[in-house]
């Protein structure tokens, strides 16, 4: 694939997309980590040059790597790291382990009156791209607390379903949803044909999925999470809780239990108390 050097010391390759960054001519020549010392603020000069730079690029696109970056600015491996973890702190960027850095934007997921219970539509709503990947979908006995929020008795078969989700084509959110077997038999079937449970509830279900209550909060992620999100076990996400039921009745439709991570999107809650009394 051919690359070639931008005026603002980029490689884009036939796509467009940024490959890497091309030498710094303004390095100092043969510049490492075993050249003399740099200042300590020296990565957050870098940061705000790649922070510059990144706004043209499209969201998604790759940027250079902590040994190009090195080359490029004549700094050592630890203050391109320092420079790459500044702009992944401010959300500008998306590091992948093993995969690499990726030009990144957070989104805002709105849980209000008026916002659909569905991440689909939530993401959309907020110019992101959404997709999920469904992990597992099998009958599980109902644990107590999930029983009692759907109206079942501990123990009864119901569907499981663990999903991924995802922004922008990076991992966002994973978590488990419970849905009674009375609301859609053929729940994996189903979700086959459309990759929603939103949809699958309105369509097969013939609901009109409106959330009854939702929790939300903010905790360490479990190491589960964490495998799934591609996070470090010590990070924070939000943990968000909610129990969608039919407009029509009220019947419980779903238990959603979701980690989602904090620098992926910003939880917002919006309340709608009506118009007040003149």
């Amino acid at each position: 694939m051919t690359r070639t050097c931008s005026p603002g010391g980029q490689q884009v390759n036939a796509t467009g997309r940024l490959a890497a960054a091309c030498p710094d001519r303004g390095a100092a020549a043969g510049g490492s980590r075993y050249g003399p010392p740099v200042p300590e603020t020296r990565y957050l000069e870098i940061a705000a040059v790649l922070e510059d730079e990144i706004r043209a690029l499209p969201i998604g696109a790759r940027i250079a790597s902590e040994s190009e970056l090195s080359a490029r600015f004549g700094v050592g491996r630890s203050a391109a790291r320092a420079a790459l973890q500044h702009l992944q702190r401010r959300n500008r960027i998306r590091r992948v382990k093993g995969v690499g850095s990726f030009v990144f934007r957070r989104i805002d997921y709105l849980i209000g009156a008026g916002a659909a219970p569905s991440w689909s539509h939530t993401v959309r709503a907020a110019s992101g791209d959404p997709s999920s990947v469904t992990l597992s979908c099998a009958l599980a006995p109902l644990p107590a607390g999930v029983a009692q929020a759907l109206d079942e008795t501990p123990g009864t078969p119901c569907h499981r379903l663990t999903r991924r989700s995802l922004v922008d084509g990076l991992p966002a959110a994973w978590g488990v949803e419970w849905v009674p077997p009375t609301v859609v038999p053929e729940l994996a079937e189903a979700l086959r044909v459309r990759n929603s449970l939103f949809e699958v509830l309105r369509q097969v279900g013939r609901a009109d999925p409106r959330r009854r209550w939702v929790r939300a909060s903010a905790d360490v992620v479990t190491e589960e999470v964490a495998r799934h999100l591609d996070l470090d076990d010590a990070t924070l996400g939000w943990y968000i809780e909610s129990l969608t039921v039919d407009g029509d009745g009220g019947r419980p439709l779903c238990l959603s239990q979701r980690w989602i991570r904090a620098d992926a999107m910003r939880v917002v809650f919006e309340s709608d108390h009506g118009t007040p009394a003149p």
